[in-house]
């Protein structure tokens, strides 16, 4: 046997156990392609299935226990960090408090088969004030099913490679230079992902002084001013619900679903909280193929324009979260709203 897989062998637990647990603490290594090799060595009776499924689970409670407290105590700074640590394009807090919102705890139960969404469900669900009960639950289902799914696929692949000796004896041989493979191809196809992504928008972005320098222009001007949008999710409002000047509340599938909201005869400015704009970019990409060409991500988001120092306003308006039709916003003043009184 070769010292790689003897070793792997030996200590096979243990490195499912720190390699998952390392993964789940938010460290870009790829967890599938070392499942993959436990479930095929499990084919071989030289690993215990039952062993390594429970070394993986073991690795996702303490991971995602330690998450969900430091999301309970520290909220979005936790969140933003995972963000900015992990090499997915499409990961985002915004993705993920939507599924919350949708389906409940049971997003546990798939987060972890989505890249991005695995290490961030844990600490959404402590910060929305989730009991740990009833967290750790739903967690140690998805987990397994996690763990399981890959396991069993790697013992189906085993299965079939024992049936040709020549076939197992060259697997067993170059089965480390496999996995190392399947980890490399792994990182570099989200690596290239995430870059084509970030190529992708660069164009687009608008400087928060660039924001601030229109906003100025056109109220000296008498102009209508830039058509901004929040796109922050609720959750993403409890460290501060102020919004950028003349900013509506706007949810992401809204707008997509109701393009006609977005003016054509203005720019058009969307921000929200994700590191790299990924929400607002990622719509304004989709607007832009709708037609809605004068709309840009303003980069760094709501932080960026915050951390410079310009104005703020407290969303005081009765306009929903929801986008709708202009002619369906409510009045900017409660009191606009109020019926008039006939006289006498």
């Amino acid at each position: 046997m070769p010292i790689a897989l003897a070793f792997f062998v030996h200590y096979a637990y243990l490195i499912l156990f720190l390699w998952v647990l390392v993964e789940q603490l938010g460290v870009p290594v790829p967890s599938i392609p070392i499942l993959l090799t436990a479930g095929t060595l499990s084919a071989t009776h030289r690993i215990h299935h039952s062993y390594a499924l429970i070394a993986v689970m073991a690795a996702c409670a303490f991971s995602d226990s330690m998450w969900f407290a430091l999301g309970r105590r520290y909220g979005n700074s936790v969140l933003k960090l995972l963000c900015r640590l992990s090499l997915e394009a499409t990961t985002c807090v915004s993705k993920t408090e939507g599924y919350f919102t949708r389906r409940g705890p049971s997003t546990l139960l798939f987060s972890k088969f989505i890249p991005g969404l695995s290490t961030v469900a844990p600490p959404i669900a402590g910060q929305i004030g989730m009991p740990y009960r009833r967290f750790i639950l739903w967690d140690m289902a998805g987990s397994f099913l996690w763990a399981e799914t890959f396991l069993l696929a790697g013992r189906f692949f085993g299965d079939i490679a024992q049936k040709s000796t020549r076939f197992f004896h060259w697997l067993g041989r170059f089965a480390f230079a496999i996995f190392i493979l399947m980890v490399l191809g792994w990182i570099a196809y989200r690596i290239l992902k995430q870059r084509k992504f970030l190529r992708q928008v660069r164009e687009l972005r608008l400087e928060p002084a660039e924001l601030k320098a229109m906003l100025d222009r056109a109220k000296l001007q008498g102009n209508k001013p830039p058509f901004i949008v929040d796109l922050r999710h609720p959750l993403d409002y409890l460290p501060d619900p102020r919004v950028l000047p003349g900013a509506l509340r706007v949810g992401p599938n809204e707008i997509r679903q109701h393009s006609e909201i977005i003016p054509r005869d203005r720019d058009v400015v969307l921000y929200c909280t994700c590191p790299n704009e990924e929400t607002s970019a990622k719509l304004a990409l989709q607007l832009h193929r709708l037609g809605v060409y004068r709309v840009r991500p303003l980069r760094g988001g709501f932080d960026a324009w915050k951390n410079a120092g310009y104005p703020l306003e407290q969303y005081v308006t009765d306009k929903p979260t929801e986008a709708v039709l202009p002619e369906e916003i409510a009045p900017a003043h409660p009191a606009e709203s109020k019926p008039a009184v006939p006289a006498g």
